[in-house]
């Protein structure tokens, strides 16, 4: 029998017999022998005790008391306990997809709520019940804007994630897309390399605020560029900074995309997550994804229900909106109750915190001796320093410290390697910031006396 199904032989035998085969066997004979596995190499079953003592032992190897300095993209921010105890309860926990709206108005209108608040969060027309997370998003974003145009060239900003674009490049790999990457000064956008990459062969440019080194940049004089040339502008953002600075909305951009963890989503390790994004109302019919919309019953009653669909379920592939299945409801339903606890001062309040945590942490840590930080731009609440030797070697040291340091730049960007981003949310406290910078600057006078020792 195969473990944790509760089916005894007998129980078997009476359903293969309904069935109409002589064993479980019979089931796979449409299967050739020679491509069916060999073996899976499973070990023995054991009993829930086991189990649960066996993960135990594997969760135990987590570094679960680290404090957290560590951004580039995904943040350590404080989730209101009345997040979870909402998005717990069984109606919202066990909805999937809301395909029948009679019976799935509470799905609905959460999800209808989630797109209100990225409307006005981005100052955009139009958003979606939200995507698969924020790379993804920015990939969909992309072919949302070849879609509209018709053209087939892409421009990249050098500031935007790294990660981003990665999976920006894999997903569009059997593709005839042809991108183009403009390199970051001063911490912004180079707008002597960008602006002559735009042509009329231009689908779309793509750009981040904050980018991924945490600078804050006003892109309007871009975007205002491109649209000369029907280019249309994709502004990827982080969502707790627009509590304080311009919205791309405001900038004149196109389409709006974003990673929702910060908005009430534990980092989990690395998910799940959820992508968000919105448009201007003109393109909502090439837009992916799920639109929830506001309607009226034939009582004339206030209802939602899902429309436009175009996904891949909907429509032949070829001309569907998005190859992407999952929606992540749950998550938006998640964030939309972050949003919504915080309400717009909070909001704003949220923001400021960030931005006056990250400041102390610049002075302060700008105040050990080989630290310099990068202060050629403004930023949020990630910043970019220079250290006297390889980041990666800090981040290790400083581990063992109980701190997760920040984010080496070397490996995503070459000749980077003594570069490092640092986060500071609002749950870092300021005793939290002065011993993290304690610490690195005893790991930093560490190393050169090692240095020192092995050179002489």
């Amino acid at each position: 029998m195969i473990p944790y199904i509760a089916n005894t032989n007998k129980e078997v035998q009476e359903m293969l017999k309904i069935i109409g085969v002589n064993s479980i066997d019979d089931l796979f004979v449409d299967i050739k022998p020679h491509q069916r596995p060999k073996s899976f190499n499973l070990p023995e079953g054991k009993s829930e005790l086991e189990v649960v003592s066996h993960l135990k032992q594997l969760a135990a190897k987590n570094a679960t008391n680290l404090i957290p300095f560590i951004g580039g993209g995904y943040y350590d921010h404080y989730i209101p306990a009345a997040v979870s105890a909402l998005v717990s309860r069984g109606e919202f926990y066990t909805a999937y997809t809301p395909y029948q709206p009679e019976c799935a108005q509470g799905t609905l209108q959460a999800l209808y709520e989630f797109q209100s608040s990225i409307c006005a969060l981005t100052s955009m027309e139009v958003a979606n019940a939200s995507l698969y997370d924020g790379g993804t998003a920015l990939y969909e974003a992309a072919m949302m804007a070849i879609r509209i145009t018709g053209r087939r060239k892409i421009i990249m900003d050098g500031g935007v994630s790294p990660i981003y674009r990665k999976i920006l490049k894999s997903y569009t790999i059997n593709l005839n897309i042809e991108f183009h990457e403009s390199p970051v000064i001063h911490g912004q956008s180079d707008r002597k390399s960008i602006l002559p990459l735009l042509d009329k062969d231009t689908a779309a440019v793509i750009l981040q605020n904050p980018n991924f080194f945490g600078a804050i940049d006003d892109h309007s004089d871009i975007i205002e560029k491109a649209h000369e040339l029907g280019i249309l502008a994709i502004e990827s953002v982080y969502p707790i900074s627009l509590g304080l600075i311009k919205t791309p909305g405001e900038m004149g951009a196109d389409i709006v995309t974003g990673e929702g963890q910060s908005l009430g989503l534990p980092l989990n390790f690395g998910g799940p997550y959820l992508g968000f994004m919105a448009t201007r109302k003109e393109y909502i019919r090439k837009m992916p994804g799920r639109i929830v919309g506001e309607t009226v019953d034939m009582h004339g009653r206030r209802c939602f229900v899902n429309t436009l669909q175009a996904r891949e379920q909907h429509i032949r592939r070829e001309k569907a909106t998005s190859n992407i299945c999952t929606n992540v409801s749950l998550c938006a339903l998640q964030s939309v109750i972050f949003m919504s606890l915080l309400g717009k001062e909070g909001f704003k309040e949220l923001a400021q915190l960030n931005l006056d945590k990250t400041e102390f942490a610049k002075q302060t840590l700008s105040k050990i001796k080989g630290v310099e930080v990068k202060r050629s731009s403004p930023t949020f609440n990630e910043f970019t320093i220079h250290l006297p030797i390889d980041a990666s070697i800090v981040v290790e040291a400083m581990l063992k410290k109980g701190f997760a340091a920040g984010f080496p730049l070397g490996r995503y960007y070459p000749g980077m390697e003594n570069y490092m981003i640092v986060a500071v949310t609002e749950k870092r406290t300021k005793e939290e910031i002065i011993n993290y910078s304690r610490e690195l600057e005893e790991v930093l006078n560490n190393e050169r006396v090692m240095v020192s020792t092995r050179s002489s």
